[in-house]
C-alpha cells in the first residue's frame, strides 16, 4: 500500500497549488475581494433541450447547484444526489464507485450517466471538485440516452471560465473532516488575451483519506482545466480534461446473521479488514473538446468528441456466505463468515463519444418549431486482465477476528466487453399556442455488443436497432405555474450469462427489454419560491429462470416490475428564510411472472415506500455573513428478504445534520468558514439493504461526524 501524506505535504499536486499562488500572487493583490458569483444560463442539459427553463419542460428535474455542493461539502454524486427525495442508496459501499436507485430502480453505471451531455462510464470513483453542478433527470431516458435503465440520468456538468473579462475567480479551500480526512483545493478561473478571447478555469485537489471507519485509510488526487477561445462573434472552441488518482481499502457489508436482522452497529469497524489487504485504485483520465457555431436565422451547429480512459485496481478481502451452515446468502448465526481474497487487477475501460448536433427554430404549417437534430457514434470497451483471483483466504467474524492468509493467485477467467452504438434522435418542440406546446422525441439507436472470455471462448454477439419514442404536452395556466403530461420508452439489452453448466440457453440474446413511462406533472415557479408534483407509472420487462427437462435452467422474460408513485417537491424564502422539502411514494411490485407467480405483488428488495427530504436555513440580520439551517432525511422501512424467504423488514429511520456557515473578511480577503455535523443525534442504522451476487446485504448509516472547511476568495 502506498505512503499516505501528511496535511500539506508538498506532493505533486501541492506543489501545483503553491506554484498557482505564487505566479498569481500579484494578480489576486489587485482583486475585489467580495465574492463572485457565476451563473449558467443552461436550466438542464440533462434534458437534451438546450436552455429551455427548468420550469417549462414537461419532465421532473433536479439541479444540485455548486453552492450547494460547497455547503454540503459533497466528494462524490451520492452525497449530492441523495438531497433528492426520490433518489436511495443501491449497494451503495463508502469506498467504492456510487451505486444509486431512482424511483426504485438501480440506475445502471454503464449507461445512466453523462458528462457535458455525453455518455462516460460511472464504474470509478468521479471526483467532484471541478463540478459546477449535478443534474437528474427522473424517469426513462430513453429519448435523451438511448440504451439506460429506467429510473434516472444523471449529467455532470463541469466549471467553465467566467464569461466577464473582469472576472477572475481565485479560491482556496481547506476541509478537515468526516473522520479525519484532510482536502486541500484550488479553483482559478478568468480570461485573457487582447479581448479576453480565452478563458481558463483549473482546479487541483489532494486529499488524505482517513475516514470515520477504521483501516478504511487512502488518498486521492485530481488535476483539471477548462479552456474556451472566442474565435470569433459567432464561433467558440470549448476544451477540458481532467485527471483523477483514488486509492482506499474497501469496506465491506454486513448481513443476515442466520435468519434475524443483527442488531445496529455505529459503522466504524471495517470488519474484513486484514493485514494482506490492499486498496482499491481507481485512476481516470477524462477529457472533451466542443466547437459551437451560430449559423444564420438562429440556428446552432455544434460538434463535440469526449474520451474516458478507467483503470482500476478492483480489490477487496470479501466476506460472502457460510459454509459451516451450508448457507451463501448470509452469514453465519454467530456472525461468522467465509473470507475471500479479491482481486482484480490492471481493469480497464474506454469510452469515446463523437456527437454532431444542430438546433434552431422553423416556421412549418403556421407554427413554430423548436427543432434538434443529432447524431451520435458511441463506443464503450472493457479489457481486463486475462486472470482474476477470488480465492477463498479462511474464515472471518463481524466482531473482527478472522483466521486468514492472502491467496492472490489469480484463476479465474474475466470477460471482455465491446460496445459500439450509432444513434440519431430528433426532438421538437410545436408551439400550438402562445401558452400550449407539443413535445416529440424519437431516437434511432443501432448497437453492436460482443463479449468473450478472455482465453477467447464463449464469444456472443448482440446486434439490434430499435427506436425509443416519447411524446409530451405542456400548458402554462400563468405565468408562473405549468401543467404536462408525457408518455416515453426506454430500452436495455440482456444477454442469457455465459455459463453452460447452469443455463441451456447460455449466451442467447433475450428480447429487448423496452420500459414504458406515464408521467403527469404541475410546476410552478416565482422569484422567492418554486414547486413541483409529480405521478409517475413505470413498467419494466424483468427476465427469470424456468426448469426444463434436465438439470439446466433457461432464462426468459418473466413479467414485468412496475412502479408507480408520486413526488412532490419545493423551495421558498421568506424574508431570512429558505425552506425546502420532497416527498416521494413509490407502490412497486412485480407483476405477471409465470415462473413463480408467488413473486406476483411482492415489493422489491431495497425500496422504501416513502422517502422525505427537508431543510430549512436562517440568515442572521444581526451578524451579517452568518447562516445556520438543518437538513432531515426519513426513509421508509424496505425490504431485506423476498417473502418466501422469511419477508424480513429494515425498519425506518430518520437522520438530522446541522450547519454554521459564515461569510466575512480576514485581511480584507473574502472568506467562507463552515462548520458541520451530520447525523446530529448520533443515531445508529441500517442505511440499506440490497441484495447482490445472490447474497442480502446491509450498510449501516454513518455516525455523528464533523466537518470544518474554509475557503479563500483571494
Amino acid at each position: 500500500m502506498a505512503n499516505h501524506s501528511p496535511f500539506l505535504k508538498a506532493t505533486r499536486v501541492h506543489a501545483a497549488v503553491a506554484l498557482c499562488i505564487a505566479s498569481c500572487a500579484s494578480a489576486w493583490a489587485q482583486q475585489n475581494p467580495t465574492e463572485i458569483t457565476i451563473t449558467d444560463k443552461l436550466p438542464a442539459r440533462v434534458s437534451g433541450f438546450g436552455d429551455v427553463p427548468a420550469h417549462e419542460l414537461p419532465f421532473n428535474t433536479t439541479t444540485i447547484d455548486s453552492a450547494t455542493l460547497k455547503d454540503i461539502g459533497a466528494q462524490r454524486v451520492s452525497d449530492a444526489l441523495r438531497l433528492d427525495a426520490s433518489v436511495t442508496d443501491s449497494y451503495n459501499s463508502p469506498a467504492y464507485w456510487d451505486m444509486l436507485s431512482v424511483r426504485g430502480f438501480t440506475l445502471n453505471n454503464r449507461y445512466n450517466y453523462q458528462r457535458e451531455g455525453l455518455p462516460i462510464s460511472a464504474e470509478t470513483m468521479i471526483p467532484m471538485d471541478n463540478k459546477e453542478r449535478i443534474e437528474l433527470l427522473k424517469g426513462t431516458s430513453g429519448m435523451q440516452a438511448g440504451t439506460s435503465a429506467p429510473g434516472g440520468l444523471v449529467n455532470y456538468v463541469v466549471k467553465r471560465a467566467p464569461s466577464n473579462a473582469d472576472q477572475q475567480i481565485r479560491n482556496i479551500t481547506l476541509s478537515y473532516g468526516q473522520g479525519n480526512n484532510r482536502l486541500v483545493a484550488a479553483d482559478l478561473g478568468g480570461r485573457f488575451g487582447e479581448n479576453a478571447d480565452f478563458g481558463y478555469r483549473f482546479n487541483v485537489a489532494h486529499e488524505d483519506l482517513d475516514p470515520y471507519i477504521k483501516h478504511a485509510n487512502g488518498h486521492r488526487d485530481l488535476v483539471a482545466l477548462a479552456i474556451d477561445w472566442r474565435l470569433n462573434a459567432n464561433s467558440k472552441l470549448e476544451w477540458e480534461f481532467e485527471q483523477s488518482h483514488r486509492e482506499q481499502i474497501g469496506v465491506n457489508g454486513y448481513s443476515l446473521l442466520g435468519g434475524q436482522l443483527p442488531p445496529t452497529v455505529d459503522g466504524k469497524k471495517n470488519f474484513t479488514y486484514q493485514p494482506w489487504s490492499q486498496p482499491g485504485v481507481f485512476d481516470a483520465l477524462t477529457g472533451s473538446v466542443r466547437f459551437k457555431h451560430n449559423l444564420d436565422n438562429g440556428w446552432l451547429w455544434t460538434t463535440q468528441y469526449a474520451i474516458q480512459r478507467l483503470k482500476m485496481d478492483d480489490r477487496l478481502s470479501f466476506a460472502f456466505g457460510c459454509s459451516t451452515e451450508n448457507v451463501y446468502d448470509r452469514y453465519c448465526s454467530n456472525g461468522g463468515f467465509d473470507l475471500y481474497d479479491y482481486r482484480s487487477e490492471n481493469e480497464r475501460r474506454t469510452t469515446e463519444a463523437l456527437q454532431t448536433e444542430l438546433s434552431g427554430h422553423a416556421l412549418m404549417g403556421g407554427l413554430q418549431h423548436d427543432l434538434t437534430f443529432t447524431v451520435m457514434r458511441y463506443r464503450q470497451l472493457n479489457r481486463l486482465a486475462p486472470m482474476q483471483a477470488y480465492n477463498s483466504a479462511g474464515t472471518g467474524n463481524i466482531d473482527g477476528t478472522s483466521t486468514s492468509t492472502a491467496a492472490a493467485t489469480p484463476g479465474d477467467l474475466n470477460t471482455d466487453r465491446s460496445d459500439y452504438t450509432n444513434e440519431f434522435a430528433l426532438k421538437d418542440r410545436v408551439h400550438l399556442t402562445q401558452q400550449t406546446s407539443a413535445w416529440l422525441g424519437l431516437r434511432q439507436i443501432q448497437m453492436n455488443r460482443q463479449s468473450v472470455r478472455t482465453d477467447g471462448s464463449r464469444p456472443i454477439q448482440d446486434a439490434r436497432n430499435v427506436t425509443t419514442p416519447w411524446v409530451a404536452f405542456s400548458h402554462a395556466l400563468d405565468q408562473s405555474v405549468t401543467v404536462y403530461a408525457s408518455y416515453g420508452q426506454g430500452i436495455e439489452t440482456e444477454v442469457t450469462p455465459n455459463k453452460t453448466g447452469t443455463y441451456a440457453n447460455a449466451g442467447q440474446a433475450l428480447p429487448v427489454l423496452r420500459s414504458y413511462q406515464h408521467e403527469v406533472g404541475v410546476k410552478g415557479q416565482t422569484t422567492a419560491s418554486n414547486w413541483q408534483v409529480t405521478w409517475f407509472d413505470i413498467t419494466r420487462p424483468t427476465a427469470g429462470d424456468a426448469p426444463t427437462s434436465s438439470s439446466l435452467v433457461n432464462r426468459q422474460m418473466d413479467g414485468e416490475a412496475r412502479h408507480r408513485g408520486l413526488e412532490l417537491s419545493g423551495t421558498t424564502s421568506v424574508q431570512n428564510w429558505k425552506l425546502g422539502s420532497g416527498f416521494t411514494w413509490i407502490d412497486a411490485k412485480r407483476q405477471n411472472a409465470v415462473i413463480d407467480t408467488s413473486v406476483n405483488g411482492q415489493r422489491p428488495l431495497n425500496v422504501p415506500a416513502y422517502i422525505l427530504r427537508g431543510m430549512a436555513e436562517y440568515r442572521y440580520s444581526g451578524v451579517p455573513g452568518l447562516r445556520t439551517g438543518v437538513r432531515l432525511s426519513h426513509e421508509g422501512k424496505r425490504g431485506v428478504t423476498e417473502q418466501s424467504n422469511g419477508d424480513i423488514q429494515l425498519p425506518a429511520w430518520t437522520t438530522l445534520d446541522a450547519s454554521a456557515h459564515y461569510d466575512t473578511k480576514v485581511n480584507n480577503v473574502a472568506s467562507t468558514w463552515t462548520l458541520a455535523i451530520d447525523n446530529l443525534a448520533n443515531k445508529h442504522y441500517w442505511r440499506e439493504s440490497p441484495k447482490q451476487y445472490d447474497h442480502y446485504y446491509l450498510y449501516p448509516g454513518a455516525p455523528r461526524t464533523l466537518r470544518a472547511s474554509v475557503q479563500f476568495r483571494l
